[in-house]
Parts: C-alpha cells; sequence; structure tokens
C-alpha cells in the first residue's frame, strides 16, 4: 500500500471501467448471470468513490455555485437523453434508470448548505431538504447520501471515518439480510442486494494520494461525458439485440 499511490484521476479512469462491468448486463445475454453478479458486487465502490470526490469538490472548489450548476446541468441533460431514447426503444421496454448526477448533485447542495449558510436553522433545514429530494428522486441516494455526509463530518478523521463506514455497512447488511427457504437462495439475494459492499472503497482511499492529478479539460469533464454515453450505448445496443 506505501508503494502504490494513486491520484484521484487515475482512481477515476479505473472506478469508470468497473462501472462499465456493472452496466454490461443491461444488453440481454452478453454475459453469464454468474458473472454479472460478480462485476455487481465488486462495483459497489463505484457511486461511493464520485461521491468521496464530489465531498473533496465542496471543500476545494473555488467557486460552488458553478460547480453545483455544472452537476445540475449535467443531470438534466442526462435525463433528457435517457428519456428520448426510451421514447425510441419504447418497443422493447428498453429503461435507463442511472442518473448519479443527480444525486451527487443532491449531495453536494447539501454540504453546501451546511458549509456556506450562516443561519444555522436555515442551513438544516437547506440540508435535510436536499437529503430528501435526493433520496426520492436521486438513483442511489439511500446509500450515497448518508455517505457523503459522514465523509464530510470526519473528513481528515480516517479512525472515525473508517468505523462510521463499517457501522454503516453493518446496518445495510442487517437491511438486506432475510433468510430464504435455502442458504442458496438467501446467497443469492444477498448478493443481489449487495449495497453494504460499498465499503470495498476503503483500500481506494488507502492508495489514493490526495492529488488532483491531470487538471486539463479532458479529466475535468471526461465523467461528465462517459457515463451517460456508455449508458446510452449499451441501452442502444440491448435494443439492437433484444
Amino acid at each position: 500500500m506505501k508503494d502504490l499511490k494513486l491520484n484521484q484521476q487515475q482512481i477515476k479512469l479505473f472506478m469508470a471501467m468497473l462501472m462499465v462491468t456493472d452496466h454490461i448486463d443491461h444488453v440481454p445475454n452478453l454475459i453469464p448471470d454468474t458473472l454479472a453478479m460478480i462485476f455487481h458486487i465488486l462495483s459497489r465502490c463505484v457511486g461511493v468513490w464520485f461521491a468521496y470526490s464530489a465531498v473533496e469538490g465542496v471543500f476545494y472548489t473555488h467557486d460552488i455555485k458553478r460547480y453545483l450548476l455544472r452537476l445540475y446541468v449535467a443531470a438534466g441533460i442526462m435525463f433528457t437523453g435517457s428519456k428520448v431514447l426510451e421514447l425510441l426503444f419504447a418497443s422493447k421496454q428498453i429503461i435507463i434508470p442511472n442518473n448519479i448526477f443527480l444525486t451527487l448533485a443532491f449531495g453536494v447542495t447539501m454540504l453546501a448548505a451546511l458549509k456556506y449558510i450562516q443561519n444555522k436553522p436555515l442551513a438544516y433545514f437547506c440540508a435535510f431538504f436536499a437529503w430528501t429530494m435526493g433520496n426520492l428522486f436521486g438513483g442511489g441516494g439511500t446509500i450515497v447520501l448518508p455517505f457523503m455526509l459522514i465523509t464530510y463530518l470526519t473528513y481528515n478523521r480516517f479512525k472515525l471515518r473508517n468505523s462510521l463506514y463499517l457501522i454503516y455497512a453493518v446496518i445495510l447488511f442487517i437491511a438486506s439480510y432475510a433468510p430464504y427457504e435455502t442458504l442458496s437462495q438467501t446467497l443469492f439475494m444477498l448478493m443481489h442486494n449487495c449495497d453494504f459492499m460499498f465499503i470495498l472503497i476503503l483500500p481506494f482511499l488507502y492508495v489514493y494520494n490526495g492529488e488532483r492529478g491531470s487538471n486539463t479539460k479532458f479529466s475535468k469533464y471526461f465523467f461528465y461525458v462517459f457515463y451517460p454515453v456508455h449508458l446510452w450505448l449499451l441501452a442502444t445496443l440491448a435494443y439492437l439485440m433484444s
């Protein structure tokens, strides 16, 4: 771990590739179900990594308004593009529910309220409102938003952060666990509902050197383009192969 250190951009690129493996099964019969399940488990750290990066954005951005605008615009573009494709592919019931930009936008709004609004009752109200909207309309909000809040409140306090992550993972495990008639059925459903595996982010946080990495337009906007485009391409492929 001491020898291997990666910057934010390097980890982001790896996470983008890992994210694709989780979405490959959007195309029917492209990969075996067992492999799709393995990818699903391993990729539970992806969303929270981008959430962690968003929390760092709250701390280090020079213009929180522009940062928020960029997230909400990206969410709007993705929502529009996905709905257009869903209409075009309606005959085969292709659905594109993912939109992490909206979840991150609500999460950053929540944290920005806590950081920048001086009137504490108003700050708490705005943060709670963003939390509620993120849970209602943001994909994965029930996982990502608590993670962002823990990360924000424990930033640079690694032992406390890790302890709260572990406690949260245990809570999610307990909430996900349900006994079925057989052990194999129980394990299958647990692997399917495995949001508690977000804890896989911890090794990546320990190899993260805290540096941003490349500071180009490509690095800045890569994920904003890659995330929707790869889902739209997979949806198109699913339509053609259905």
